[in-house]
């Protein structure tokens, strides 16, 4: 039976079985022949650049006087900047996070859930284990501070830890956004590709405004015209509009985007590394800039392209257990693998390595040390915080206030990218920063999020609230 969204009909409490999290194997065995194992393919492999080329790209320097700092090799080595046309793949995480999401709400409408059900279930499932990484890092920078040890390297990490995390803060506003736009994805039927050509051509408005009217402050517009656009890329996968298109549209999109990207980047006013850089004047990710655009237009061609052979190889019952195994990973070992970089470097302080000249024979010589020794430690706090990432029992539909929902995802939204923007060092000092246009504090971004996540929590008396399951009315986490 179905409980219409909104109503306050409930029933006697039926306690929900306790039952332990399936491992991977059988998650794989379970596989139904229609999944798209490709997708998941791609969210791990995205995932696992982004973690390996912050790796590759950090330069623990240590000084005559002891003190160490972390630099960035593509400041020292300008020629290893191409390699991020390969290594920045987000796009690719945000393509298939509008397939996931394009799916995932078709299925809650199914099923009789409505707004406030998806936005619940699919927020839960990425703040559960930020909450936890972000109370760590809590306690260490109010401990750090305490002791008088928020300085140097230490403020730096406190800092650092959590700037990967604005891609979380607009991920949420996109699940915020799909059901919307989803519709309206829906309802132009074949004409539906206008929508992410018409965002990414308004990222082209945004960036003339900004380069020759000296209008700044609307580049900030791009952080939802770019990442929109390619969400809605990933509507086009799910209704099969980028399949049917065949090697031909994939070959089009990835040769009309690298074409688009050369001449933007030899002859526009955009760097050519896809990653920010310190000391450069224009970063093509902070925010996003038509370049960005193009790069993930190419992205999209090649991902297409890789598909088919890519598909062949999944059907191998082992390279399957092993990405659903990294699935259940790959969110932890995201959050946690900057924290495990600045591990690393503490070790190297103390012992005074010296890992060479970035760019140097032996710079070249140590990456294979400083990447295994990061992977070690990221093993490690994966072993530790990975149940606070393990999928959790569906929940019951049970409705909800949209616009409260609604609220709360932005309020979340908020909260994520203030914490990502402001870091936890100098948290004792009251240390701020700009989020969009207003000062933020650590304390009040976390109000944020804390108030946001309050709001989507099931309304009183609600079956969810509960803790009740109702034959098949459940919600895909």
């Amino acid at each position: 039976m179905n409980v219409a969204p909104g109503s306050r009909t409930h029933r006697a409490a039926v306690p929900a079985p306790r039952t332990r999290a399936p491992r991977a194997a059988e998650l794989a065995a379970r596989t139904p022949a229609s999944r798209d194992r490709y997708v998941d393919l791609l969210r791990v492999v995205s995932l696992a650049a982004v973690i390996f080329g912050h790796w590759l790209m950090a330069v623990p320097v240590v000084a005559a006087d002891g003190s160490v700092a972390v630099g960035n090799v593509l400041s020292a080595v300008p020629a290893l900047r191409p390699l991020t046309w390969l290594l920045q793949v987000m796009p690719v995480f945000f393509l298939v996070g509008g397939f996931a999401h394009g799916t995932a709400w078709a299925s809650v409408r199914r099923r009789g859930g409505g707004y406030a059900d998806f936005t619940r279930a699919r927020a839960i499932r990425l703040l559960r284990p930020t909450a936890v990484f972000l109370a760590v890092w809590l306690a260490l920078a109010t401990v750090a501070g305490l002791a008088g040890q928020d300085a140097g390297l230490v403020r730096v990490a406190l800092r650092t830890v959590t700037q990967p995390l604005w891609f979380l803060g607009v991920y949420l506003a996109l699940v915020a956004l799909t059901p919307p736009l989803w519709s309206l994805h829906r309802r132009l039927g074949r004409r539906a590709p206008a929508v992410p050509a018409a965002l990414l051509a308004a990222t082209a408005a945004v960036d003339v405004l900004r380069f020759t009217g000296g209008h700044t402050r609307l580049a900030t517009l791009n952080l939802l015209l770019v990442w929109a656009g390619v969400h809605q890329l990933g509507f086009l996968y799910a209704d099969g509009t980028l399949q049917r298109g065949g090697r031909r549209l994939a070959g089009w999109l990835a040769g009309a985007g690298l074409l688009a990207l050369v001449v933007l980047t030899s002859a526009g006013p955009y760097p050519v590394s896809m990653v920010g850089v310190p000391g450069d004047a224009v970063s093509n990710m902070s925010p996003p800039t038509l370049a960005l655009a193009a790069h993930a237009v190419w992205l999209t061609g090649l991902v297409l392209l890789l598909r088919g052979p890519a598909t062949r190889w999944l059907a191998r019952a082992r390279v399957w257990r092993a990405v659903v195994a990294a699935n259940g990973l790959a969110m932890t070992a995201f959050l946690w693998h900057l924290g495990a970089a600045f591990a690393v470097v503490g070790v190297v302080a103390v012992r005074g390595w010296d890992l060479g000249a970035p760019g140097g024979p032996v710079w070249w010589l140590t990456r294979p040390l400083w990447l295994g020794a990061a992977a070690l430690c990221t093993a490690v706090l994966v072993s530790v915080f990975r149940r606070f990432d393990a999928p959790r029992p569906p929940a019951a539909t049970c409705g909800g206030y949209p616009l409260r929902s609604a609220l709360g995802m932005l309020l979340c939204t908020l909260g994520v990218l203030g914490v990502s923007t402001v870091g936890f060092g100098g948290l004792l000092d009251g240390r701020t920063a700009t989020l969009l246009v207003l000062p933020v504090t650590a304390p009040a971004a976390l109000a944020l999020l804390v108030a946001g996540a309050a709001l989507l929590r099931p309304a009183p008396g609600s079956d969810v609230a509960a803790g009740t399951v109702r034959g098949r009315d459940t919600v895909a986490q």
